[in-house]
């Protein structure tokens, strides 16, 4: 199936219901007064988190989802039933956001969470509610409020403990495949992998952590090269990062360069995202002479001036993972218990993630004006958010099957 990570979409929640003009009218019992019901609300719009989803597809083809409208009051005093609320699933890790003032609406982390994205239309006064001492008979009634409607974009990003990065065929999904039970595509050419993959990492009965495969970059990926960097702001909820690299590549590129190119292609995405504290994973040295090793290694940290923790690692037969898993464990175990004591720290990251996925956002969207410019041939200066006729999602999705 297709994984889609973006998607925009309309909601409208409900009118609610008209409020009735009635009077009472039985034998025998003249000059019965009013008894004219009120309306019923209108139904809201709410996104609720679904772990069995792990696409935005359903939303790809139909774009429009309105709220059930409140029904009128009637005579007798009856209220009219109230709208049905709408409830859109959508997978967890899923936020949406204002098209028109960028405000974020809801951010769903937890499966069942529910946010309202579109307000139900408040219901109408019957004639009775306007009854009074000098004003036996109103004749006044209101009309239901109209709901709330949005355009809104609904943006996935998958949850996940700790994020890799890389150049293509670098070993992230072998690493996967060695540490967990997820089972993502592995071949000896670039880009095997096209869409982010997830593995849960179990050290123990009650102690595991969720890790993200995200495609790879090559240079020029900011400017929109390879698979670009549409996926990168899956990284924005990752607490560490797997900075991964081939220590025995297959072309003319070093370790070295390798390494500094995918710092500077983060640095182009999200100057936020490349401050993210990230551990270098040196891959592959099973295939490197063992004279030539820490002399390879050396000239990978030097070239980044590292100075965070380094892991020599051999994915493929989990020569140096478990340990590597076992300090990213207790990593992740510390921040917990440091944000749990200290609510200010959760905050402080929460503000962290947000300013990374502006910055993602932003980024992305200079991306696909540029590509508008250049397939309409106009200068990029005279493109408009607007201008969508020849902008065609399909180029930015892949056919594949999404392994979790």
């Amino acid at each position: 199936m297709k994984f889609v990570d973006e998607a925009p979409i309309r909601v409208e929640a409900g009118k609610g219901g008209n409020g009735c003009l009635s009077f009472r009218r039985e034998k025998y019992i003249p000059r019965g007064g009013p008894d004219g019901g009120d309306g019923g609300d209108g139904g809201s719009v709410f996104l609720e988190g679904d772990a069995s989803l792990n696409t935005l597809v359903d939303y790809r083809f139909t774009r429009n989802f309105r709220a059930e409208t409140g029904q009128g009051g009637q005579g007798r005093n009856m209220t009219g039933r109230k709208g049905e609320d709408l409830i859109l699933k959508v997978p967890v890790g899923t936020s949406a956001i204002d098209i028109e003032t960028d405000e974020i609406l809801a951010d769903i982390t937890e499966a069942g969470q529910q946010v309202m994205v579109a307000r139900g239309g408040w219901h109408g006064l019957g004639n009775t509610r306007f009854k009074s001492s000098v004003n036996q008979a109103p004749r006044q009634t209101s009309p239901g409020q109209e709901g709330e409607s949005r355009e809104i974009k609904l943006e996935l990003k998958v949850l996940a403990d700790v994020g890799m990065l890389g150049l293509p065929n670098a070993g992230k999904s072998t690493f996967i495949r060695s540490v967990s039970s997820a089972t993502p595509k592995v071949a000896d050419y670039p880009f095997t992998t096209l869409v982010p993959s997830l593995g849960v990492v179990r050290l123990q009965r009650h102690r595991s952590f969720v890790v993200a495969d995200i495609p790879g970059l090559i240079e020029g990926a900011s400017e929109g090269a390879g698979l670009g960097i549409r996926f990168l702001k899956h990284l924005t909820r990752n607490r560490v990062l797997l900075h991964t690299i081939d220590m025995a590549p297959w072309d003319d590129i070093t370790p070295a360069e390798a390494a500094t190119s995918i710092v500077r292609e983060l640095e182009k995405f999200s100057p936020t995202l490349v401050q993210r504290e990230r551990w270098l994973v040196l891959n592959k040295l099973d295939m490197v002479p063992e004279e030539e090793r820490e002399a390879r290694c050396q000239s990978v940290i030097d070239a980044l001036g590292w100075e965070g923790p380094v892991y020599r690692v051999s994915a493929i037969n989990g020569e140096g993972t478990e340990q590597l898993c076992h300090d990213l464990m207790m990593r992740l175990e510390t921040l917990k218990e440091e944000e749990a004591a200290n609510p200010e720290l959760a905050e402080i990251e929460h503000q962290t993630q947000l300013a990374m996925q502006e910055e993602a956002r932003q980024r992305i969207d200079e991306l696909r004006l540029a590509y508008r410019a250049k397939k309409a041939g106009k200068p990029l200066e005279d493109q408009d958010d607007s201008d969508d006729d020849d902008w065609n999602e399909d180029d930015y999705d892949v056919e594949v099957e999404y392994v979790k």
